[in-house]
C-alpha cells in the first residue's frame, strides 16, 4: 500500500463547541492507482487530503505514506515530505502571474532532488508549445494543464488532487481527467482526488465515499473507465 489511513479522527474547537471533522477514518491505497474520494461540501474530504499531504495534523490515529507514519513528522520533516513526495493540484490554478509557463514549472523543479525534464512534461500535457506564454494569456483548462504539470515535474510518489475540474466546464473537465489518467500512466504517479461529482468515480480503482467525516462506502472498480467516456 502506498496510502494507509488507521483511525484517524480530527477535530476543531470554536469556544465551546467541538465539530468532529473525521471520525476513526480507515483508507487504504495500492501504489500506481487513482483513487477518488466523493462527498458532499463539509464532509471532510478536504481535511482527510490535508493530513494525507501534510499541510494538517490528525489528532489521534496512524497515516502512512510509502511505509512513512507521517504523523510522527515533526515540522521540519513533513516540509521535505511535502516537497519530495507529494504534488498538489487545486481547483484554482495558482501559478505565479508574472512567470511564463516554463518558469512557473521551472521554479517548482529547481527544489527537487529527481525532478522529471521540463520539455518532457510539459509535452506530456500538451502545453509545449505555450512555454514562453504568461498565465493571463491561457484559458482554464490551459492553465490547470501547467498546474498539473508543475504538480508532477518533481516527480512526486503521491498526486494529491483537490476538485481539480470545478472550476472548468464540461469539455475541459473530461480533458483534464484523461490527462490524469495518462499521467498515472506514463509516470505510474498514484493519484488521490477529492469531488462531489459522482461520475468521476468510474475511472477510479478505488472509491471511497465520505459522509460526516466518516467513510460510509469503499469500492474497487475492477474494470475503469476511459475519462473521455465520462458523462455527467
Amino acid at each position: 500500500m502506498l496510502i494507509d489511513v488507521l483511525r484517524l479522527k480530527k477535530s476543531y474547537t470554536s469556544g465551546a463547541i467541538i465539530n468532529d471533522v473525521l471520525k476513526g477514518i480507515e483508507m487504504k491505497l495500492d501504489k500506481g492507482e487513482i483513487g477518488v474520494i466523493l462527498g458532499p461540501s463539509g464532509s471532510g474530504k478536504s481535511t482527510l487530503m490535508n493530513i494525507i499531504g501534510g499541510i494538517d495534523r490528525g489528532d489521534s490515529g496512524r497515516v502512512i505514506v510509502d511505509g512513512v507514519e507521517i504523523n510522527n513528522l515533526n515540522d521540519e520533516q513533513l516540509t521535505d515530505y511535502r516537497r519530495e513526495q507529494i504534488g498538489f493540484v487545486f481547483q484554482f490554478y495558482n501559478l505565479v502571474p508574472n512567470l511564463t509557463v516554463g518558469e512557473n514549472i521551472e521554479v517548482v523543479s529547481n527544489i527537487s532532488k529527481s525532478p522529471l525534464n521540463i520539455d518532457e512534461v510539459l509535452t506530456a500535457v500538451g502545453m509545449h508549445d505555450k512555454k514562453h506564454r504568461f498565465p493571463r494569456e491561457l484559458s482554464g483548462g490551459e492553465q490547470q494543464r501547467v498546474s498539473i504539470a508543475r504538480a508532477i515535474v518533481r516527480n512526486p510518489k503521491l498526486l494529491l488532487c483537490d476538485e481539480p475540474t470545478g472550476a472548468l466546464d464540461y469539455q475541459t473537465s473530461r480533458s483534464i481527467l484523461k490527462l490524469l489518467q495518462q499521467v498515472n500512466k506514463k509516470y505510474g504517479t498514484t493519484i488521490l482526488m477529492i469531488t462531489h461529482n459522482a461520475a468521476i468515480a468510474a475511472m477510479a480503482n478505488r472509491i471511497f465515499k465520505l459522509r460526516s467525516g466518516e467513510i460510509v462506502e469503499a469500492a474497487v472498480n475492477q474494470v475503469t473507465v476511459p475519462a473521455e467516456r465520462i458523462e455527467w
